[in-house]
């Protein structure tokens, strides 16, 4: 699949799908409400000092109640396919029985987009585990992936004659490692044996869900979302320089690569850690069982790519360090990366974000080529960037002619041209890609940030839930009317 240029604009693929994404925690409020119970996201707002103003997803944007008006804007965005995800805190509370009113909220949702000619693109975990399964240890224990498989199931008795796009997890690499060990998502623990048990039993979780749809049915568009960096060497004479970005790019991207694709975790990667704590990779080591590296291999039919910014790495701090990326938060935290020593990032002089975060387009396109290249190719396994977006502080100002609100944010809509002319440039060089989900449809709640950071594409007036779509928008639903850039 390859697009075509012409003197004056960039024309998609035929085919190619234009969507946003949002996640069940940070959109749809009503956290008690419809037989809901507590998820590990509730608990962990809760802990002083562990998000930004001390805020939660108990309102959010009230996406429960007001599900078809928010679908009804997607409709009028032009949007051709929606990619959200389902709570398992609201579908089987506390891991335990199908919640029929939870399911009854989703099953209305397929309807809805479904009627609004907009595909359902359903993802099982973005991160919302019940409570009562971490205080039964989480993604630690080898039991969360059979009740994984439990909740999946139950999803697909209900959607399954509707919902044909299935994706397990979003982003193993912050449920696991960010999660487990960095302490910065909840559960917020901080321990290297734990990241590495749970990034396994995520991923058995994950193979398991896939044997089980496959068996059922075998028309059904089954995989996965990763999120990704581009790991460069500061300088790619320096040997050590050249190590510290192989070290990263194992332990962000090829720890979740390898064993979807190739059934085997890095080798490498492994000793990397073993030199750092040789007590957690023997416990990972026990956990992994025979034969459940042929069950995350199940083979794939789409890998979902998120991709925010890539790294400039160093095996040596910068003598000036670059500008923090991450909340700031009261409750101390640490590395994500089970081996972090040497591992320092660089300034490069690339605009940022307001998050802090590098905007590097190119890096997508490296990216998607890459693991075209050397992992989906072969596999027979398309790709889609599944998330890629970015936060900035909107300048709202209200529109005289209306008294409503205007938000002119010129800066993510440049971001979203760059990024879609960088995917494109991957369909030039021959990577099948099918879509483009900017992340986020609406303002949200962003994780440890809170409420501090907006993404959207859409306004979101948190204290009235007025929606204002925002010039990004109307970018955006530009471009998905012409299919060109």
């Amino acid at each position: 699949m390859t697009a075509t240029t012409d003197a004056t604009r960039r024309r998609f693929p035929d085919g190619f799908l234009f969507g946003a994404a949002t996640a069940a925690y940070q959109i749809e409020g009503a956290a008690f409400e419809g037989g809901r119970r507590a998820s590990i996201w509730d608990a962990f707002t809760r802990v002083p000092g562990a998000v930004t103003g001390g805020d939660n997803g108990d309102m959010a944007c009230d996406h429960y109640h007001r599900m078809p008006q928010d679908v009804a804007l997607m409709r009028e965005l032009g949007l051709q396919t929606y990619r959200f995800s389902t709570s398992w805190a609201r579908v089987r509370p506390d891991g335990g029985p199908v919640n029929p009113a939870g399911v009854d909220f989703y099953s209305r949702l397929v309807d809805e987009l479904l009627g609004a000619g907009i595909k359902p693109w359903l993802t099982l975990y973005h991160w919302d585990l019940p409570q009562a399964l971490e205080e039964l240890g989480g993604w630690t224990v080898r039991e969360t992936s059979d009740r994984f498989t439990e909740y999946a199931l139950s999803l697909h008795d209900a959607l399954g004659d509707r919902v044909t796009t299935w994706t397990t997890l979003n982003e193993p690499w912050c449920a696991s490692f960010l999660s487990y060990t960095g302490g910065e998502h909840a559960p917020g623990h901080q321990s290297v044996a734990e990241g590495l048990l749970a990034s396994h039993h995520l991923l058995l979780g994950h193979g398991q869900v896939v044997h089980e749809l496959r068996a059922r049915d075998a028309s059904l568009d089954l995989g996965l979302t990763l999120n990704h960096t581009v790991a460069d060497p500061a300088d790619p004479q320096n040997p050590a320089d050249v190590d510290a970005a192989r070290r990263l790019d194992g332990q962000f991207n090829r720890w979740f690569l390898d064993p979807v694709f190739r059934g085997s975790y890095p080798a490498d990667v492994v000793e990397d850690v073993r030199a750092v704590d040789a007590a957690a990779v023997e416990r990972f080591e026990a956990a992994v069982h025979d034969g459940d590296l042929e069950v995350i291999a199940a083979p794939i039919d789409t890998l979902g790519v998120n991709y925010y910014h890539g790294d400039l790495v160093s095996a040596e701090p910068p003598a000036t360090p670059p500008v923090s990326g991450a909340p700031a938060n009261a409750r101390p935290t640490r590395s994500p990366y089970p081996a972090p020593d040497g591992l320092h990032s660089v300034e490069r002089g690339l605009p940022r974000t307001a998050q802090n975060w590098e905007v590097q387009p190119e890096g997508l396109t490296r990216l998607l080529r890459r693991i075209w290249d050397d992992y989906a190719a072969a596999a027979g396994t398309v790709l889609a960037v599944t998330e890629n977006g970015a936060a900035y502080d909107d300048a709202v100002t209200v529109d005289e002619g209306t008294g409503g609100i205007r938000v002119d944010d010129a800066d993510r809509a440049e971001f979203l041209r760059a990024h879609l002319a960088a995917t494109l440039d991957a369909a030039d060089a021959g990577v099948d890609v099918r879509g483009f989900f900017y992340w986020s449809l609406l303002d949200n709640f962003e994780w440890a940030w809170g409420y501090d950071k907006r993404f959207g594409i859409v306004h979101v007036d948190y204290d009235t839930q007025v929606r204002t779509v925002k010039h990004s928008g109307r970018e955006y639903s530009r471009i998905i009317r012409d299919r060109a850039l």
